[in-house]
């Protein structure tokens, strides 16, 4: 069994897949590659065979028809042999002295026979054109180097919360939460990092900057004018995650309301997006977005309309939405986000 699966969708990826494929492959025999061709039209299909061909006990190319990014992961978690499990978009990178660092810890930490249900490293944002980069790294809220629980867990500040790229989960964990991704929907990996939560007891941290989080591609799904086109897909992320957290027993406090936050922060997003959309009808979504967290979840909602970015995102009038606008974009330059 290898020690860890890194799933790496793609599609049409053939520009780019290259330089994510080789900055894995230092991983050696320790790790497996599933480079899912997600109906690609492209070269990415011809790229993956070639990999698979040329390191075929580290490789394995995996053909699908055309899913979107939540069902190539979902077929990765299917396919994975390895006791701990990956997600690298095929535009972005990993560090080789990180990702040395982090084979390392889990080779230890299975040796010693302890098992961890999440492992978690710092990413950075690789933004064209940026000199300085953005790292987001948890060295004030997590404790490093040792197995902690959600109860040894600190505060975490607004800017920093777990996405997909931070996680490294157990295999077997994902299979027994049932983790299913929604196919033909972007912005799925917010789910990925959401739904596990619940089932994740044990955790460890290295404090090393692993994932590099390229931006700068038009057509990114995270692009402001891509986002606001995707809109209805954000929603439908944000209104699966609200009924996830409202039908899911959450027994620990510190699980609970990092799991609030993270809801703070999608909903959020999908609110400010809506106003910077500019037209009536996204207005309209808007409150038919809360109204929808308050019927679905009416403590949650007082939870996330009352706090400060609730607040902050519906200010009454189009005065109020301009300065929730203005507010957005003073966040965007100081945290360096697209």
């Amino acid at each position: 069994m290898k020690l860890l699966s890194i799933a790496v969708p793609c599609y049409n990826s053939a520009a780019y897949m290259e330089r994510c494929i080789e900055s894995l492959l230092v991983g050696g025999e320790d790790v497996e590659i599933l480079i899912v061709n997600d109906g690609s039209s492209d070269a990415t299909a011809e790229i993956a065979d070639a990999y698979e061909k040329k390191y075929p006990t580290i490789v394995r190319a995996l053909h699908k028809e055309n899913g979107g990014h939540g069902s190539a992961v979902n077929t990765g978690v299917a396919n994975a042999r390895g006791l701990f499990f990956k997600v690298v978009d095929s535009d972005d990178w990993v560090k080789k002295e990180s990702y040395i660092e982090i084979l390392d810890a889990l080779h230890e930490l299975v040796a010693g026979g302890q098992q961890v249900d999440m492992l978690l490293a710092n990413y950075v944002y690789e933004k064209q054109g940026e000199k300085h980069k953005k790292v987001v790294s948890f060295r004030r809220a997590l404790p490093k180097n040792e197995i902690f629980t959600w109860d040894e867990i600190k505060h975490f500040k607004k800017t920093e919360y777990i996405l997909m790229h931070s996680i490294i989960y157990r295999t077997r964990l994902l299979r027994e939460c049932n983790l299913q991704l929604p196919e033909h929907t972007f912005y799925v990996d917010n789910i990925f990092a959401f739904n596990p939560l619940p089932y994740v007891k044990k955790m460890y941290y290295i404090d090393t900057n692993f994932y590099r989080y390229y931006i700068g591609r038009e057509d990114q799904s995270v692009n402001e004018k891509i986002m606001i086109g995707r809109i209805d897909q954000q929603i439908k992320v944000n209104k699966l995650m609200v009924d996830y957290f409202t039908e899911t027993k959450i027994t620990n406090r510190k699980t609970y309301k990092y799991m609030v936050k993270y809801l703070d922060i999608i909903t959020t997003v999908s609110s400010i997006m809506l106003i910077r959309a500019k037209t009536d009808e996204a207005l309209l979504k808007k409150e038919e977005l809360w109204a929808y967290i308050h019927e679905k979840n009416p403590c949650l909602f007082r939870r996330l309309r009352y706090g400060l970015l609730g607040n902050a995102i519906n200010l009454p009038g189009k005065g109020g939405r301009k300065c929730s606008v203005a507010i957005y974009k003073l966040a965007q330059k100081v945290m360096k986000f697209n």
